[in-house]
């Protein structure tokens, strides 16, 4: 079965909108676990505008299941990532000002910059994952900066999948394929949602995890969180 991992960054960016601590974004990751999710994501970005820095630290305190922090390797970035020591990182090539992540990276072009950030990680015991497209160079790529996992990033497949859904995920099976062929693990994610889940997990069969935030949070709006996740998790069996 395939992992649920719950992006809880969209319950920080309405707790942030009005100030104070409605939502409790720590009380609203321990429900999504006792829900049914393995793991929690979180993207903290430089401006703080969802999830904070502090949030990290204390969601990391209070936790017993996966725990994946996303985001651009910047300084402050891998410095917040070594003190946590999250089980996972999952490395993303936004600049600070983009609204929602909207590319994979050339590991390629990348190669160096990714090495060394990799490796550190590495030593300290923390599994990278690498945001990549289905360019078939950049999962090779990924693999020679040593990352243990990538995570496609799935935009295409779910903005093609009402016009042909066979068409939209064959890169994504093509992709897979290769990366489960040369030892990586494959993650998911971005605008997977309770329409074109089941048919992905399902074409993707080597799948690992896939991280869902707001297709999930919005979806709690009308179910109620602890049956949508329950209903997101029936789509990965």
């Amino acid at each position: 079965m395939t992992k649920l991992s719950v992006n809880i960054n969209k319950i920080a960016t309405l707790r942030n909108a009005r100030g104070g601590n409605v939502p409790n974004v720590l009380q609203v990751a321990l429900d999504c676990i006792k829900f049914g999710a393995e793991g929690i994501t979180v993207h903290p970005r430089p401006d703080a505008r969802h999830i904070t820095f502090k949030d990290v630290r204390d969601i990391k305190q209070a936790i017993n299941v996966e725990f994946n922090i996303e985001g651009y390797p910047s300084k402050e970035f891998i410095k917040l990532v070594n003190e946590v020591k999250p089980a996972q990182v999952t490395l993303v090539p936004d600049p600070p000002d983009v609204l929602t992540s909207n590319a994979g990276w050339d590991t390629k072009k990348h190669n160096s910059f990714l090495t060394d950030i990799v490796g550190g990680f590495n030593e300290k015991g923390i599994r990278t994952s690498i945001f990549v497209d289905t360019n078939i160079e950049n999962i090779y790529g990924a693999l020679e900066v040593g990352t243990k996992r990538v995570e496609l990033y799935t935009e295409s497949y779910a903005s093609n999948y009402n016009l042909d859904r066979k068409k939209a995920v064959e890169p994504f099976k093509k992709a897979s394929c290769v990366a489960y062929e040369i030892g990586l693990e494959i993650n998911a994610g971005h605008d997977l949602s309770l329409e074109n889940l089941e048919f992905f997990n399902r074409e993707i069969s080597v799948l690992t995890e896939v991280s869902i935030g707001h297709a999930l949070i919005s979806d709690a709006l009308y179910y109620g969180l602890e049956n949508t996740i329950q209903m997101y998790k029936r789509l990965l069996q």
